[in-house]
């Protein structure tokens, strides 16, 4: 199940565990990025609070956790090339892999279409 938020995150999500990244329409708004900041293994998000940083030639900015739950798993390959975020931004440029509090609260978000009509 592929689900998106207002914030330009994707979240893929398999049993309770969601692989969490930015959308190639925030990749390219951003530009080349410089560096990741990646979250902690182990440690709990509330959904909205701020779980790594990018940076940009252009700027900084925050990626949310789009749901409560835990980081079980981070990209390391992102954070030692943060380019790969700009090639592959739903794939091999994945930030964390988040162990969900409460997957029914995926509902709430979008799916590829509507975000597609946000973003168009």
């Amino acid at each position: 199940m592929l689900k998106f938020t207002e914030e330009h995150e994707w979240l893929k999500i398999e049993g309770d565990v969601a692989t969490v990244g930015i959308t190639a329409h925030a990749a390219e708004q951003l530009g080349d990025l410089v560096y990741v900041e990646l979250p902690a293994v182990g440690a709990s998000f509330s959904k909205n609070d701020n779980a790594a940083t990018v940076e940009s030639v252009k700027a900084a900015s925050d990626v949310y956790c789009p749901l409560d739950g835990e980081i079980v798993a981070v990209n390391e390959a992102i954070a030692a090339d943060p380019a790969l975020v700009n090639s592959d931004p739903q794939g091999a440029g994945w930030f964390f892999k988040l162990k969900l509090a409460n997957l029914s609260d995926a509902d709430g978000l979008m799916d590829e279409d509507a975000y597609n009509r946000m973003i168009a």
